[in-house]
């Protein structure tokens, strides 16, 4: 039941003094009309309107309904129109969850130019290494590390994440270098576990493209990157990281790459967003300004790995 239209129409009928008038400049027909407005009255339970021979009045009820129902139109006139304006400009609240680590060292640095380039625009930023749902949460996008799961949410790529096997010139001096996948049995692995459990097993192609899968061990896991960063630079052991989490470590020396010759599959770093047809400009102009700062992947400039 369309109350909006209907409500509409009444008030055409009063300013315009016939329902004749008012279908026409609704293009409606006078019959549709007629029948639109004694709806009107009867869901509403009261008389609307006295019908006189020359012009149509409002009953008291009518009046009342005619004084408040006009704020309401009103208002839902400019609600839309605001929306209307929003859909085509970069305005409003951006609400975006991020890997933590991630966000802090790469996006977080670059929010003040963003904001400065859309002076309509509010950001609110999640940093989180855990998969939060996008719809019930209420966010716009999620930047995201990895293989996605989530079939139902629209991605694109950001950049290329490559990782490597490295640990520290200490533990290498300690231990040993491994000189092949099976070597890695025999050292303290540093484990990443999170939702689908611990990260043991370590899948390597060497330089034929055979795939080694390496069952792993070690004394320290964490479900967070930032402590095995620290382990490894600390010399506890052997990690797999992203290139991006350790650039400066690699280049400053604090981490040696392991198994140079070997790689580990290269995933993404992806925008995802709920599935829909029309992307708030807001979303959009966020993700190409990522793309436009991460497409190369920057913190590889520079490393020969």
């Amino acid at each position: 039941m369309d109350r909006v239209g209907d409500l509409t129409l009444f008030l055409r009928v009063l300013d315009l003094g016939s329902i004749t008038a008012a279908a026409h400049s609704l293009d409606l027909s006078v019959a549709v009309a007629s029948q639109r407005l004694k709806r009107l009255e009867r869901d509403l339970g009261v008389r609307l309107l006295h019908r006189t021979t020359r012009r149509l009045h409002p009953t008291p009820e009518g009046a009342a309904l005619a004084q408040q129902g006009r704020v309401l139109v009103e208002d839902l006139e400019s609600l839309g129109t605001g929306l209307r304006e929003t859909a085509t400009e970069v305005a409003g609240t951006l609400r975006v969850t991020l890997s933590a680590s991630f966000g802090r060292q790469y996006v977080s640095p670059l929010l003040p130019a963003f904001l400065a380039r859309h002076p309509k625009l509010r950001i609110s930023v999640h940093l989180s290494d855990q998969v939060v749902d996008l719809i019930s949460e209420g966010f716009d996008l999620a930047i995201r590390i990895g293989a996605l799961e989530d079939s139902s949410l629209v991605a694109r790529h950001i950049a290329p994440n490559r990782r490597v096997l490295c640990a520290s010139p200490d533990y290498l001096k300690r231990r040993g270098d491994p000189r092949s996948p099976k070597d890695l049995m025999e050292h303290d692995c540093l484990l990443l576990f999170g939702s689908s459990g611990r990260q043991d097993v370590w899948r390597l192609h060497d330089a034929q493209g055979e795939e080694h899968a390496i069952r792993v061990q070690g004394r320290f896991e964490s479900n967070y990157g930032e402590l095995l960063r620290d382990a490894s630079v600390a010399g506890e052991g052997i990690a797999t990281h992203s290139l991006w989490h350790i650039a400066d470590d690699l280049r400053a020396g604090r981490l040696r790459v392991v198994l140079p010759n070997c790689r580990l599959a290269t995933t993404a770093i992806s925008a995802v967003m709920p599935q829909r047809r029309l992307v708030p400009p807001r979303v959009g102009a966020f993700v190409d300004f990522l793309i436009s700062r991460f497409g190369d992947a920057p913190w590889e400039h520079g490393l020969k790995v």
